[in-house]
């Protein structure tokens, strides 16, 4: 029998078959990593009220990552540092914006920036009690996006 490795790919020959080959592919680790119920207090919304007075805001964001060295090494140069993550949102939600979709766009321009080995990531981010003229929890933007989208 014969084994040999072409980069991601196991060849297994047998030497009774010629013709026949096993293909065995090796494919990379992906894992999502959440970070949910970020809470911020930030001045985003149409109104001139909401971007005066304020109001609290939860973000929550999921990255897909190639998790494989991580998984080995156990060397968080090797991953996604959640904390960076964490500093880009808060960093995002500091600035005031007029639309919830705009300020999820950033966050995710920036992260896929940031990060290149995340190649999926979704980002919702809601606003708690916001100022409808009725009672509800919260309203919410969620979007995602892969790296190769724009």
């Amino acid at each position: 029998m014969i084994i040999y490795f072409d980069r991601r790919r196991l060849y297994r020959c047998s030497g009774d078959l010629p013709y026949f080959c096993a293909f065995i592919y090796y494919t990379s680790s992906m894992g999502i990593i959440r970070i949910e119920e970020m809470e911020f207090f930030s001045y985003h919304g149409c109104f001139t009220e909401e971007q005066v007075i304020g109001t609290r805001f939860l973000a929550d964001i999921s990255l897909e990552v190639d998790t494989q060295e991580a998984e080995i090494s156990d060397n968080l140069k090797n991953t996604v540092n959640y904390q960076a993550v964490y500093q880009i949102i808060k960093t995002e939600m500091e600035i005031k914006s007029h639309l919830l979709e705009h300020v999820a766009r950033r966050i995710l321009d920036a992260v896929f920036t940031r990060f290149p080995s995340v190649s999926s990531a979704t980002v919702k981010i809601s606003k708690l009690n916001p100022a409808l003229g009725g009672q509800m929890g919260c309203v919410s933007v969620t979007l995602s996006r892969s790296r190769d989208e724009k």
